[in-house]
């Protein structure tokens, strides 16, 4: 077999922070390899690994324009020797299979594989390669967007309950770079969603060249969102700042959280934050467009999926009687109480029956919808289908049309 110095590998996944996760967090020079390409889709895959001829291709199996099962089937047939590795959202057994026939060397689950197992796959690609340990590698230097990338990939692991590194970086930066001289820090959450530029191209350049405030920190979250950590001398500056921005770019939005003393309040905001985004992205609203109290109930809804609340209990949270509630919910949502608890209901089954592989039971007491047996027939009475059937259908990703409550 022909000693090669650098092995290449290419990455494809249609979400930019896995591809930027598995860049920045794999260590690559370990095992003598280096990522010389990652695409967005089967089809740009497909022109990069013509291009670059790689010895390892890392595909998610449901991408748009070309599928991972394609892409493998295309790469097995031009190089034979070529090492595949399969990455799903969910437990999808008949993709699998088919990845494995095609001669896939292994298969991830995106949402649940360890760093050592990956790992585990690149070594042995290292060794059936014919990898000296002597032979020169590529290493490439650390940069400022290295550690951008592997701060954004650290913080989405931590946000989304996938791994706690994060709180080690964070307990460690507060000590060191994060210090900020022993003052109490705030933290923003920018989000430039709507806007023509990112918050890298609106922010970025003017934070960098403000020597004053590029004492602050910056953590990326994906293409429209951003945390900027800064020391309660510089909230002023930083507010400025904002403000000129949102002046050339209207749909520019943040929220800020503090003072802040600790790294468990700087953890604890973060995660507060980051629950008010995704509730906001939920429902396509953000808090100033329903009254506070409405607001309040939908994030208690939101916060605690299998909990029954009543139309009283939920009131009685926010402050108000259970009439007024009532009236002004149904004006704020356009539904009533119980018809938004059903519809949130049968999202939150949608998705974990299309993206986990989670038994009916497990299902049913993450609803808030008792056994099984009930899950199902109140499943089948929204949609017209079995939960099994609806699993079945969307194996490759599809969105179904929200069904209607029953009566």
């Amino acid at each position: 077999m022909e000693t090669i110095k650098t092995i290449k590998v290419i990455i494809a996944d249609d979400e930019s922070i896995v591809r930027k996760g598995l860049r920045s967090t794999v260590p690559w020079d370990k095992y003598g390899m280096e990522v010389v390409a990652d695409a967005p889709n089967g089809r740009k895959a497909w022109e990069a690994f013509l291009e670059h001829r790689p010895q390892v291709v890392i595909t998610d199996i449901v991408m748009p324009e070309m599928d991972g099962i394609e892409l493998s089937r295309r790469v097995k047939e031009a190089a034979p020797d070529t090492k595949i590795i399969l990455l799903s959202c969910h437990r999808d057994f008949e993709y699998a299979q088919q990845g494995m026939k095609l001669g896939a060397a292994g298969y991830l689950l995106k949402t649940a594989f360890e760093d050592e197992e990956l790992e585990g796959m690149l070594a042995k690609f290292q060794h059936e390669l014919g990898l000296t340990p002597s032979a020169p590698l590529v290493v490439q230097t650390a940069g400022s967007e290295d550690e951008d990338e592997r701060l954004e990939t650290l913080l989405y692991a931590w946000l989304n309950g996938h791994n706690d590194k994060l709180v080690g970086e964070m307990e460690k930066r507060t000590r060191e770079v994060w210090s900020f001289h022993g003052e109490p820090v705030y933290i923003y959450l920018i989000k430039t969603s709507g806007c023509e530029a990112s918050w890298l191209d609106l922010l970025k350049e003017a934070l960098e060249e403000d020597r004053q405030l590029c004492e602050g920190a910056v953590i990326p979250y994906g293409d429209e969102r951003c945390y900027y950590i800064v020391p309660e001398s510089l909230l002023n500056a930083a507010e400025s700042l904002l403000v000129e921005r949102k002046s050339e770019n209207a749909k520019l939005q943040w929220v800020k959280r503090g003072p802040l003393t600790s790294t468990e309040e700087r953890l604890e905001a973060l995660l507060i934050l980051h629950k008010a985004a995704e509730l906001e992205k939920a429902y396509g609203v953000t808090a100033t467009d329903w009254p506070e109290p409405i607001w309040k109930a939908v994030k208690l809804l939101h916060d605690n999926p299998a909990a029954e609340w009543s139309v009283s209990d939920v009131a009685g949270q926010v402050g108000l009687s259970r009439s007024h509630f009532s009236i002004i919910f149904k004006k704020a949502l356009g539904d009533s109480f119980v018809a938004f608890q059903y519809k949130r209901k049968l999202k939150l089954a949608y998705g974990l029956l299309k993206d986990t592989p989670l038994t009916m039971q497990d299902i049913a007491e993450r609803t808030g919808l008792g056994d099984s047996k009930y899950f199902s027939k109140w499943f089948k009475r929204c949609t017209g289908q079995t939960p099994s059937q609806y699993r079945a259908e969307h194996k490759d990703g599809t969105v179904r049309t929200y069904g209607h409550p029953p009566q």
